[in-house]
């Protein structure tokens, strides 16, 4: 297998004042192309700020993050904003969607910064909203949707600009269960179409879903093991069909 990722010795601390907090202590990690991983622990284990470190949002105290071969650490600015834009999707648990823009046009915020000419960037950004089931809420604002399906329209935006890598922060922190299941259900279908998933959640159920967990203490990696009980959602229990383009 490819390796995508790796984490060598990577350390993040902060100076408060005289005290210095260490958000990460050292983590040591590959990830593979196509792995789908849940990086799990308790508030103040660091995983967040590692999730900030995968996505280039934030650079580290010391270590090496080397991303397809390259070292981060090398990269110009310019680099560093098109690796966040057009290498890794960003899907976050408050969705982040701009309140004054439709869907459609939440979707091709993306496609702008790539450069992509308006006509292209509405075609593709329709074929992503089709994607994950809101062919037909394409013209609704935020507000006019639920929490599912404003995550979802978080999700086509993160999938927009075909990134290889997927970086979801606890993408179920604000639904209820039955919806979380068919997020879930999404990201086990974007995963089977190639794409690489980072997942941070503090859920034990959700991190279920992936196919290997890395859990995190004080900063350090406590355990990383393939999972052996996978859980899958079944196609009977998701409101959205692809074809139908139904709602969930």
């Amino acid at each position: 297998m490819k390796t995508i990722i790796q984490l060598k010795d990577i350390g993040r601390s902060y100076k408060v004042g005289s005290e210095v907090i260490y958000a990460l202590r050292s983590v040591t990690l590959d990830i593979y192309k196509n792995e789908y991983v849940a990086l799990m622990g308790p508030s103040g284990s660091g995983k967040s700020t590692l999730m900030n470190m995968l996505g280039c949002l934030d650079t580290p105290s010391k270590g090496e993050y080397i991303l397809n071969g390259i070292s981060v650490a090398r990269m110009s600015d310019n680099e560093l904003a098109e690796v966040r834009n057009k290498e890794i999707g960003f899907v976050f648990q408050t969705f982040n969607l701009m309140p004054r823009l439709s869907a459609l046009e939440n979707v091709t915020v993306p496609l702008v910064y790539s450069g992509i000419n308006k006509k292209d960037r509405l075609q593709m950004a329709i074929a992503a909203l089709e994607h994950v089931g809101l062919g037909d809420r394409v013209k609704h604002k935020p507000n006019e949707l639920s929490g599912g399906q404003k995550q979802r329209v978080a999700v086509a935006r993160a999938l927009v600009n075909k990134p290889s890598i997927i970086l979801a922060d606890e993408p179920t922190g604000n639904l209820d269960s039955k919806t979380s299941e068919e997020i879930m259900g999404l990201f086990e279908e974007i995963h089977k179409q190639g794409n690489t998933i980072i997942l941070v959640t503090h859920e034990e159920d959700i991190a279920q879903h992936a196919h290997r967990i890395v859990r995190l203490k004080d900063g350090l990696v406590e355990s990383d093991r393939l999972n052996e009980n996978i859980i899958t959602v079944e196609k009977s229990k998701l409101t959205v069909d692809s074809k139908q383009q139904t709602i969930a």
